[in-house]
């Protein structure tokens, strides 16, 4: 089985779709669900989804090691022509997972407690992302 999910987002950050992902799962028994977003300026992660401080705390990080291409630290770009999101959102979904791959058991992914599915946004426009999704039964 295969879906989609759309997220919009309203600019970089961290947003929460494990709800649905989860949904189309119910009823679907034991498998594996393969997650892999079809844009290269954003990302997926499994993260924690308990404390806000972590999303903060990697918003942080990932700006600092990677800051728009008007930073001094980053005089060496030459992909500009499309703002200066566009080639340190390229290097973050580089170094960061574009898809996942989670077990599935009676119907529901055996994430753990505190885990979410995230989308990573890394661009400062709007936008509407798309996460292919593909269920494969046991």
């Amino acid at each position: 089985m295969q879906f989609e999910i759309e997220i919009a987002t309203d600019g970089p950050g961290l947003y929460e779709f494990t709800d649905a992902a989860a949904h189309p799962l119910r009823d679907k028994g034991d498998g594996l669900l393969s997650l892999m977003v079809r844009h290269t300026s954003a990302s997926l992660l499994m993260q924690e989804n308990a404390d806000t401080d972590v999303q903060r705390d990697l918003m942080a990080f990932f700006e600092k090691l990677v800051p728009h291409s008007h930073s001094p630290a980053m005089s060496y770009l030459t992909h500009t022509a499309e703002g200066p999101d566009d080639m340190p959102a390229h290097i973050k979904a580089s170094l960061l997972p574009v898809n996942l791959c989670i077990p599935v058991r009676n119907g529901r992914m055996r994430l753990g407690t505190w885990q979410g599915l995230y989308l990573f946004e890394h661009r400062d426009a709007p936008r509407t992302r798309q996460v292919a999704a593909h269920f494969r039964a046991d």
